[in-house]
């Protein structure tokens, strides 16, 4: 890697964490300047709008996501323990990683009514997410350790509200049982999803 993509994935890193303190809507190249003492024109001239910064940020993230969550879970057992594992590196994404929460939850909040590529960007990056948690629950119905007919579409959705409702717990309501609840619900996700004992 090159001094100028060094400097490029620094700017990225601080563009993402001042992000998820003030949502990609207070992103901006002038205020990144002031955070990362760099001219306007420098960082214009990596990003040349705001607009592509932060889509970019969004793919820093993603990616970031891609290693610090996907990867790791993906290297565990097919199945129960795969779930566990993407279920537990997700947790702690939500809760350790950000200092303002998860950039993606802040996101699609800011976003959800606003149009264009950014909306996009994170739309693809949430469906791509759940597809892969489906993906994940379906190892677990080859190995016969989830039912033949459960659905890995519904699984990925009400694991997704679970997450959602932790970062909502943790970190709006401070509630110290947040964790405590978002693993029973799992747990209760993942007893509904075995086979019957004969």
């Amino acid at each position: 890697m090159g001094k100028g993509d060094e400097t490029r994935q620094a700017i990225l890193d601080e563009a993402t964490r001042v992000a998820s303190r003030v949502g990609l809507q207070g992103l901006t190249i002038g205020a990144l300047a002031a955070q990362t003492r760099l001219s306007k024109s420098g960082l214009f001239a990596h990003f040349h709008s705001k607009e592509s910064l932060q889509v970019q940020v969004l793919e820093h993230a993603a990616a970031m996501f891609v290693d610090g969550v996907l990867r790791p879970a993906l290297a565990a057992p097919r199945g129960e323990p795969r779930v566990r594992e993407l279920f537990e590196r997700w947790l702690a994404w939500c809760g350790a990683t950000w200092p303002g929460g998860d950039l993606f939850v802040a996101a699609a909040a800011e976003l959800d009514d606003e149009p264009g590529p950014v909306r996009e960007r994170l739309v693809r990056a949430q469906r791509d997410w759940l597809e892969t948690i489906a993906n994940v629950f379906r190892t677990g119905i080859t190995e016969g350790q989830f039912r033949a007919d459960a659905d890995p579409e519904q699984f990925a959705h009400d694991l997704y509200g679970v997450v959602l409702a932790y970062h909502h717990a943790r970190r709006l309501l401070r509630d110290p049982a947040a964790e405590r609840r978002a693993r029973l619900a799992l747990d209760r996700l993942l007893d509904d999803a075995r086979p019957p004992r004969h």
